[in-house]
């Protein structure tokens, strides 16, 4: 089987990998370019585990080819700390303590950025129903919610 020569920019940055035509763009990310931080958890896109931004939208890696990302802009999990400093989101996610084993963490970080994006200052519900495609089995949600909102406010200088 050939491989497909894939240009794209990841975090800010171009990058350059081969993939096969079946490789979804879950396994370019954690195989081809070594960014782990984006998990898969069903690999049939029902936990958002495996959430990150294309061109702006949100997206389960484990349904889009990484041949799709040609000359495409992608965001991971980690793309949002500024080097040493932390996304609002991570830091409220820390403050509220709004995890606990981190596995579904990197998706729903990036689905909560894509939420704060669109809608800066949104209500509990608005929050819920939004994040409702990211599965946690350990946090009961409402700390994430907490934290979520807490960045949004922040994030808006309402803080």
């Amino acid at each position: 089987m050939s491989k497909i020569h894939v240009t794209t920019t990841v975090n800010g940055d171009t990058v350059e990998f081969l993939a096969e035509s079946r490789d979804t763009l879950l396994d370019a990310l954690r195989d081809q370019l070594g960014l782990t931080g984006t998990k898969e958890g069903c690999g049939t896109g029902d936990c958002g585990a495996c959430s990150v931004l294309l061109d702006g939208v949100l997206v389960c890696s484990c349904l889009v080819l990484a041949a799709e990302v040609q000359d495409k802009q992608v965001e991971t999990v980690e793309g949002l700390a500024t080097g040493a400093e932390l996304h609002p989101l991570q830091r409220k996610f820390i403050e509220h303590a709004a995890l606990q084993c981190g596995f579904c963490t990197p998706g729903i970080l990036v689905a909560a950025k894509a939420l704060l994006a669109q809608n800066p200052d949104p209500t509990e519900s608005e929050v819920r129903f939004w994040l409702a495609g990211n599965l946690c089995r350990c946090t009961g949600y409402d700390k994430i919610i907490r934290a979520v909102m807490d960045a949004g406010a922040e994030m808006r200088g309402a803080n």
